[in-house]
């Protein structure tokens, strides 16, 4: 998902395995995803996508002061999405704390790890893993 600021911009959906890189789009005060060589793109990810940074995350709080989290990982996600007028999209790190992607500091990189698995309505696809009902082990 793009945030809601992010209307006027060309979006894309994120790809396992490329490195993407935090910035601000043109023409917007909004932060985001974007990759390398389409700077001008919004990557776009579906709650649960898992991203590993190059180093500590860095934020704005408030605008005015940076901070560094003690994470390198977290899961893209979104942040009372029933509220209207706001930004959403969050990266949420391993203690279940978050932060709004447009509060990340620019020029930060990050690398798609996995995208969350989504099932096609009307799917019959079978389950990786078959599994049966329990039965009781017989001792003897």
């Amino acid at each position: 998902m793009c945030d809601y600021s992010l209307h006027a911009v060309a979006t894309r959906p994120a790809q396992v395995g490329e490195t993407l890189i935090t910035t601000t789009f043109r023409g917007t005060s909004t932060r985001g995803f974007a990759s390398q060589s389409e700077p001008n793109v919004a990557v776009c990810m579906l709650p649960g996508t898992e991203l590993a940074f190059a180093e500590d995350v860095r934020y704005d709080n408030r605008w005015i002061w940076t901070r560094v989290t003690n994470f390198r990982v977290g899961k893209f996600g979104q942040i009372d999405p029933d509220v209207p007028h706001r930004h959403h999209d969050a990266i949420e790190f391993p203690d279940g704390s978050h932060v709004l992607v447009t509060q990340l500091c620019e020029g930060q990189r990050a690398t798609v790890l996995q995208l969350p698995v989504v099932h096609q309505p009307g799917s019959h696809a079978k389950p990786a893993v078959e599994t049966y009902p329990a039965r009781p082990l017989s001792v003897g």
